[in-house]
């Protein structure tokens, strides 16, 4: 992948995306498939935006889609491939930076982003989008911490949300929703469908 520059995340907490991976508890996030994703209509092609250690690639698959997953994490990725060969599932899991997108070099039908978007800073997030531009050819969910009481860390305001949006999409629905975490169930959460309608 070539050098990157710490994202907010890794800023914040010090540490690289992978080290969420290697210590003796789990991710935050690292929970099974949220259960806010389980009514999505998936379709065609899939990416898997951030995927972790690939439990709604995995999810998704069992369904009969093709799907890729990304994420920077190599020992996410690793487990994710694990995952898949004692499953019997064939998912493309690589590793790859979710602020360059492009790099991908094909197009998905649906996007599927758990947890990512969030824990970008503004301008992070103006390049992912960017890059979200260059792949989706449809829609793309974002399940993503809201403000409110209970809130999870980087909850991101409707009008930021809209906002990152705004060129060459269409916010088609954002509704409240909830992500679970290892510390604490029903996070409050944005659940938006949004679909990309030029490029």
């Amino acid at each position: 992948m070539g050098e990157r520059s710490p994202t907010r995340h890794e800023r914040d907490s010090g540490q690289p995306w992978d080290a969420s991976y290697t210590g003796a508890e789990p991710a935050p996030w690292d929970i099974g498939v949220q259960p806010a994703v389980l009514g999505l209509p998936f379709y065609g092609s899939v990416l898997d935006a951030g995927c972790g250690s690939g439990e709604h690639a995995l999810w998704i698959a069992a369904r009969g889609l093709r799907v890729v997953g990304v994420d920077v994490a190599p020992t996410a990725i690793s487990r994710a491939r694990e995952k898949a060969a004692a499953r019997g599932l064939s998912v493309d899991f690589r590793v790859q930076d979710a602020l360059h997108l492009e790099r991908l070099g094909e197009r998905f039908d649906t996007v599927l982003d758990v947890g990512l978007f969030h824990a970008f800073d503004a301008e992070e997030r103006r390049a992912y989008v960017a890059g979200l531009a260059q792949v989706a050819r449809g829609t793309v969910y974002v399940l993503c911490f809201r403000p409110a009481e209970g809130a999870g860390p980087h909850p991101v305001s409707e009008a930021s949300l809209r906002s990152a949006f705004a060129d060459g999409w269409s916010v088609e629905s954002l509704a409240e929703a909830a992500i679970d975490t290892t510390f604490a169930a029903s996070v409050p959460a944005w659940l938006a469908t949004i679909r990309r309608m030029v490029g």
